[in-house]
């Protein structure tokens, strides 16, 4: 039996020390927002926050996180969506299939937490999830964009919408 602390409330669950916490999180907690990709801790789609760090948690084992850790999903984060983050995602329209991006949204978070003014090479350097769809561009902008309070104009962006209109 283990207890987490996940998304502010104590969990137990009765799985096996070495299951990983990706695994706990999306079948036994139903929070379906952390993704599986690689299996192998690269690609990313897995990433949650635990003490605010950004952790892949595909080959994280559930015995190696304590209650007194805490784990944020991507439900977690916000659950209203009105996380900086999110809605700078949303503002950009930066996911296509979306399939990576609650580990993209995670990762962001943890930049900016740590780092609330970041450079290129800051967003490049924390930024090592993998995105298929290749929206890297639309990913640091929306990062630009949160950094900013949410003013594209203010993170020095002028973003086109298929619509006509600018941001």
């Amino acid at each position: 039996m283990a207890t987490l602390n996940v998304n502010g409330k104590l969990r137990s669950v009765d799985v096996e020390p070495e299951t990983p916490l990706l695994w706990v999180l999306r079948e036994q907690l139903g929070l379906t927002g952390t993704k599986y990709g690689c299996g192998i801790a690269q690609c990313g789609a897995c990433t949650v926050h635990i003490d605010g760090v950004a952790t892949r948690t595909c080959v994280r084992p559930v015995s190696s996180v304590t209650a007194a850790q805490k784990i944020v999903t991507v439900e977690g984060l916000s659950p209203r969506g009105t996380h900086p983050v999110q809605k700078a995602w949303i503002a950009l329209d930066v996911p296509q299939c979306g399939f990576c991006q609650s580990g993209m949204i995670m990762a962001a978070a943890a930049l900016l937490e740590a780092k609330p003014n970041p450079t290129d090479a800051d967003i490049d350097a924390a930024m090592t999830n993998i995105c298929r769809c290749g929206t890297y561009n639309r990913v640091r902008a929306a990062i630009k964009v949160a950094a900013k309070g949410g003013n594209a104009k203010s993170a020095g962006l002028s973003i086109q919408h298929a619509d006509g209109s600018t941001t």
